[in-house]
């Protein structure tokens, strides 16, 4: 038993780690990529409109992982750094005229500077405390869009609506399915940026910091410019899912940025898989259809079939749906290594080979 164990332990280890794809997984990447481009053509555009949700909310969430998962700072306030992006790509395509695809690196800069600057005060509060900070923002900031000074530019309560733009070149396909391809080049992009973030030094440096600050500062690790940094980052993230978010919906208004919201982010982080990459795109699914499916269930008290959902998702997967088929895994190779017999050591190989060519 123990055995298994660290077997799996191993197997887990490897597959989180920034080491370079195995064959299967690269192949199920591969997979997994043409079924998402293939996609858009076996559907209705209002469930191509769905998907483009859940990969807008995939981008959202791993964000907030980069802050919780990997860094370990509780946030409840990232549905403001998502207002803060949808409502700079709405300003700047009704305001300013800007092509849609110049409002998503706009609206990123500006959470990442928004970020940054909320995680400098910040830095003094941990657990419970960062929570609570980080829930005011949330809670403070649909009644700060609606404040009249700047409501020539944020629409006040009645929000700014925006056109939702043509495929490019005269392509022969519909808006929705070319915001589907766009979001997902978008997605593709972030997720490969992450990736090479939390793979190397810096990655190492906020597990570090999450798993015992103490003896990160210790090492030389400079914990304040660390923390302040991943606020920065998670909020960037935030803020191209907004922008995105905005650009899908053709429409923004200070009441659909509730802290439900920054919830929502929340429990796509454990469903999918805390400090996992492609746990990310699980969070943004359950964020989409889950409740449409619990509506489905029971029209009369859709929000309780999706807390049983919840409590479900918890029990069978603890670690999340990514940490489930992980684990599925390393069970499954294990498996086929113990069917296919004890290896030979190096010590044994060679005493072989020198036996054969004494022979």
């Amino acid at each position: 038993m123990a055995a298994d164990l660290k077997s799996d332990t191993r197997q887990l280890a490897a597959l989180a780690s920034g080491a370079r794809l195995s064959k299967p997984q690269l192949l199920g990447l591969v997979l997994a990529l043409a079924g998402a481009a293939a996609l858009p053509w076996f559907i209705t555009d209002y469930r191509t409109f769905q998907f483009t949700l859940a990969l807008i909310y995939a981008i959202a969430v791993l964000g907030l992982n980069i802050l919780t998962g990997y860094n370990g700072q509780f946030s409840l306030g990232h549905g403001a750094f998502y207002a803060i992006g949808a409502y700079t790509a709405a300003i700047m395509m009704e305001q300013g005229g800007m092509a849609y695809y110049w409002t998503i690196p706009a609206a990123g800069a500006v959470c990442m500077v928004a970020g940054f600057l909320f995680g400098l005060p910040a830095l003094r509060l941990e657990g419970l405390y960062l929570a609570l900070a980080t829930f005011a923002l949330s809670v403070a900031t649909p009644q700060l869009l609606k404040y009249d000074p700047i409501s020539p530019w944020t629409g006040g309560v009645q929000g700014v609506t925006i056109i939702k733009p043509d495929p490019p070149f005269g392509l022969p396909i519909s808006q929705d399915r070319w915001l589907y391809y766009f979001t997902l080049a978008v997605m593709i992009v972030m997720f490969i940026c992450a990736w090479n973030l939390l793979r190397g030094r810096t990655g190492r440096a906020l597990k570090a910091i999450r798993d015992n600050p103490i003896a990160a500062s210790a090492m030389g690790v400079n914990t304040a410019l660390y923390k302040s940094l991943t606020f920065g980052v998670s909020a960037l993230y935030t803020g191209v899912a907004g922008a995105l978010g905005a650009i899908a919906v053709q429409f923004v208004a200070p009441d659909t940025f509730n802290f439900f919201l920054s919830v929502t982010f929340l429990v796509g982080v454990v469903i999918g898989g805390l400090a996992s990459i492609p746990g990310a795109v699980f969070g943004g699914l359950v964020i989409v259809f889950i409740p449409n499916v619990a509506e489905q269930v029971s029209k009369a008290a859709p929000w309780a079939i999706y807390g049983v959902f919840l409590i479900l998702f918890m029990y069978f997967m603890p670690t999340g749906i990514w940490g489930f088929i992980r684990l599925l895994y390393a069970r499954f190779t294990r498996g086929r290594r113990a069917g296919s017999g004890p290896r030979a050591s190096p010590t044994e190989t060679a005493v072989t080979n020198a036996k054969r060519r004494s022979a």
